[in-house]
């Protein structure tokens, strides 16, 4: 088969399963909104980030072992093999340490600047979601496994089964129940309960290691954390900067600016998902010819990881833009908030091209083991975003809080560019040699 063709068919399941973890963000949002309105939308908002950290918790550890699996078992498979035991274990481990974390619930919301029904509503709805922690970060750590193990279909499947146990839910208990933000959190474990589900019968299909001795987990662990700080850096990236936007928005312009955001977010967050989707799905790809030492082949896959994502980024940017006036609306957002939806979302659409540059740049680097570099590109975005917050809107107020948003995408993508050229004709080849 082709390059071309096997990009294809590792590339768009993944980048279906994205689509659908994006519009998995925004159900619950959706059905709030409709229900209760903008305080329980900006509670959701504000909350999400503690439901990124467990998903992103997943993603990176999931990541890191499906990338050192892929790259290590051309030389040795059964030495490769400890890399996905190492990764289930720590799948579990992360799960039981998230958990007591709903103790943490008010006080969170406090940090991010909640008040009055907005901290209410979403103490309600993090005190479930935490509970729900196992099968977060099951549901999202299990899914590089399965597409590193040709499943690149079924792992498609296995989202779309728990995003739409997760609609039905969300309209029996929020929209025929009316239990508000509590009812959208269960309707959302549930369904993540059901891909965990789905996904460990694969695993057991597979015959994957799960059981067996534990012999060395310590270095894998290690080497897996190493890997898996960058995938779960991007994955948790969109959440920091929903964070800090949130404060500064609170700050300068209150609620109202939250509650826009809270639309403009849901937005933008399912193209930066399908984004992720072209990084994420030409990762077993471009570990496999690194592993085995085929650069040339290792290359094509990226250039059409780009042209991938660049067209994309374009296509999406236009369909926002012409929609941007019905986006507030589909929320239940009131008519102030959904005009300044209308009129804020083209300057964070100016940012995705560069951000389609840096995320596929991003996955390259990590499916190469080029950790340094992967950090570089996936930490540099909120910091520089950090930054500008404290600079910016001092002399543009609320709109410096939106640039600051766009500008740090475009700095990112300069890094990345910078560092691109930097690794450009260094060796492919894995070290045969490291288990």
């Amino acid at each position: 088969m082709s390059v071309g063709k096997t990009f294809a068919k590792y590339v768009l399941p993944s980048v279906l399963a994205f689509a659908l973890s994006g519009v998995y963000a925004i159900v619950d949002g959706f059905f709030v909104g409709q229900s209760v309105g903008d305080a329980g939308l900006s509670a959701i908002n504000v909350a999400f980030p503690v439901v990124s950290l467990m998903q992103s918790l997943g993603t990176g550890i999931g990541m890191g072992g499906a990338v050192l699996w892929s790259v290590r078992r051309s030389a040795d498979e059964s030495a490769a093999a400890r890399y996905v035991r190492a990764t289930l274990w720590l799948l579990l481990f992360a799960s039981a340490a998230m958990t007591p974390c709903f103790l943490l619930a008010a006080p969170v919301m406090r940090l991010f600047g909640a008040e009055g029904a907005v901290y209410t509503y979403g103490v309600d709805y993090l005190n479930v979601i935490v509970l729900g922690a196992v099968f977060q970060i099951f549901a999202t750590g299990a899914v590089p496994l399965i597409r590193n193990a040709g499943g690149t279909v079924f792992a498609f499947l296995t989202m779309v089964s728990g995003f739409l146990t997760n609609i039905l839910l969300d309209y029996v208990f929020v929209w025929v129940l009316n239990a508000g933000t509590t009812g959208a959190a269960i309707a959302t474990v549930i369904g993540q309960a059901v891909t965990a589900a789905e996904a460990v019968g694969y695993l057991l299909y597979k015959k994957l290691p799960f059981f067996g001795s534990l012999r060395g987990f310590g270095r894998c662990a290690a080497s897996i954390a190493r890997v898996g700080i960058a995938p779960f850096g991007l994955t948790l990236s969109p959440m920091l900067s929903l964070m800090l936007i949130n404060r500064f928005c609170m700050f300068y312009d209150g609620q109202p600016a939250v509650a826009c955001y809270a639309c403009i977010a849901y937005a933008v967050s399912i193209v930066q998902m399908l984004l992720q989707g072209v990084g994420d799905g030409s990762q077993p790809l471009i570990s496999r010819f690194y592993g085995e030492g085929k650069r040339r082949e290792g290359d094509r896959v990226r250039a059409f990881a780009y042209g991938c994502a660049f067209a994309l980024a374009l296509l999406c940017c236009a369909l926002l833009f012409f929609l941007r006036g019905y986006i507030g609306p589909l929320f239940g957002s009131s008519e102030n908030v959904s005009t300044d939806v209308a009129e804020v979302l083209p300057i964070f659409l100016i940012g995705l091209l560069f951000y389609a540059f840096s995320r596929i740049a991003t996955a390259g680097f990590y499916a190469t083991e080029k950790t340094g570099f992967s950090y570089l590109c996936v930490y540099s975005e909120p910091a520089l975003m950090l930054a500008l917050l404290f600079v910016l809107p001092l002399f543009w107020g609320q709109a410096g809080v939106w640039w600051s948003a766009v500008l740090a995408q475009i700095l990112t993508a300069g890094i990345a560019l910078i560092l691109l050229l930097l690794s450009k004709g260094r060796g492919a080849s894995a070290p045969a040699a490291r288990a």
